[in-house]
């Protein structure tokens, strides 16, 4: 891996080696059951949910079983079905795909096991609305959520009310088989009820934590949904009898990665300091906030003639108010960039683990001194990309996005921030 005198290899170096480390066939075999005399189903839906599955055949043989991922997200299997749907807003194949799963596991009996493989982007993915709403309805509510500036986890609390598979509702309808899910976590703090909104764990929030969420980010819903949030929900709670045979364990999440970075990183010498893996809010004001951190420790850095490293992860959110694509790792790039003002020996790398950023096919953008000097030479105005949320557009142009193509693994966003000594 490049040392921190190239800054750009350096630090796509250490996001690389924060993914290598989450690849479900180095975390998945450690967790797998032996096959048992009854029938072995495996399930799940997610960005990483294919490789997941692949990493099961790989260890226990050809399985049956039905898995839901992103469009250009599926590997080679034997035996269980990978099916591509669209994510962030559900399409007809997530539809259909989630109706054929229930009713794989819907005739299992107490001797049977289900393997569920659950990572982030299965909110979408794994799509039943519910009774009452259809697909455009569900499309529209969650358009509505991703440009309102929710986090994933308010908006998670929602589609699990207007869902029939969401916050529980799938481990039920695995019952009575023995369910262990195995998740990869994109969320912070880890909580399996939150990764891809909970289908195979019980749900303690209500319809009106719902309703409450999208009056507060002022998210306007299609009469449908509205009446479903009205009525009684579906989701399943944490001590309903059906999930009593269900297990849920973490394979792969966020601190793990931020950790795999860090060591790297000290190996070459440099001073890391955590910021911590569940850090969320706008991206442009983490990103102001860092950016001061790392101007008051520039003396620091120079005093000791040794590099300080910012680590962080979590998930930002965008408030979408122009007509870019968003994207909160490169708008955090952007924002921090504008706040660094081309202050000497500073450079930062954000990029999202999964390869996509937001609505963007790029997993995030890197800037450096020479960064908005470079960009106003070539009539790119920062402060208007910045404004209209079109980083992606800026960076773009200034050939500085991290384009990785998809990771086949999601444990949240990388940020890094790289301080060298003056001179």
């Amino acid at each position: 891996m490049a040392g921190p005198g190239d800054p750009r290899a350096f630090l796509t170096g250490l996001f690389r080696r924060a993914v290598e480390v989450a690849d479900p066939t180095r975390v998945l075999p450690a967790h797998l059951p032996e096959r048992g005399a009854g029938r072995l189903v495996v399930i799940g839906a997610g960005k990483a949910s294919a490789r997941m599955a692949e990493a099961v055949e790989a260890a226990l043989g050809p399985c049956e079983g039905l898995v839901i991922t992103r469009y250009g997200y599926a590997r080679p299997t034997e035996g269980i079905e990978i099916v591509e749907a669209a994510h962030p807003v559900p399409d007809a194949a997530g539809v259909a795909a989630t109706r054929r799963m229930l009713a794989l596991v819907g005739g299992l009996g107490p001797e049977d096991r289900v393997i569920a493989l659950i990572s982030g982007g299965g909110s979408s993915l794994l799509c039943a609305p519910a009774e009452g709403m259809t697909l455009e309805d569900k499309q529209a509510v969650n358009a509505a959520l991703l440009a309102s500036g929710a986090p994933i986890g308010a908006m998670n609390v929602v589609r699990k009310h207007l869902s029939r598979v969401k916050g529980g509702q799938l481990a039920a309808a695995c019952h009575p088989a023995r369910l262990l899910s195995l998740m990869i976590s994109d969320v912070p703090g880890d909580n399996p009820a939150e990764i891809a909104s909970g289908p195979t764990v019980g749900e303690t929030s209500t319809a009106a934590e719902a309703r409450a969420i999208l009056e507060r980010y002022g998210v306007e819903l299609p009469e449908a949904a509205r009446r479903v949030l009205a009525g009684r929900s579906g989701v399943v709670a944490p001590g309903d009898p059906r999930l009593a045979g269900a297990e849920t364990r973490i394979v792969a999440a966020p601190s793990q990665s931020l950790e795999a970075a860090a060591e790297a990183a000290e190996a070459q010498g440099l001073e890391v300091r955590l910021l911590g893996d569940a850090l969320e809010g706008e991206a442009r004001e983490l990103a102001a906030e860092q950016a001061r951190k790392a101007l008051e420790l520039r003396a620091e850095a120079t005093a000791n003639a040794r590099p300080i490293l910012l680590l962080s992860g979590g998930e930002c959110t965008v408030t979408r108010r122009g007509d870019g694509v968003g994207g909160p790792n490169a708008e955090f790039t952007l924002a921090a960039a504008l706040a660094l003002d081309g202050a000497p020996g500073i450079h930062v790398l954000a990029c999202d683990t999964d390869g996509v950023d937001g609505a963007a096919e790029v997993a995030g953008a890197y800037a450096g001194p020479e960064t908005l000097a470079r960009a106003r030479a070539a009539g790119v105005d920062p402060e208007a990309a910045l404004a209209r949320n079109d980083a992606h557009g800026f960076f773009e142009a200034l050939g500085d996005q991290v384009v990785t193509g998809p990771t086949l693994t999601n444990v949240n966003d990388f940020r890094a921030v790289l301080i060298l000594p003056e001179g």
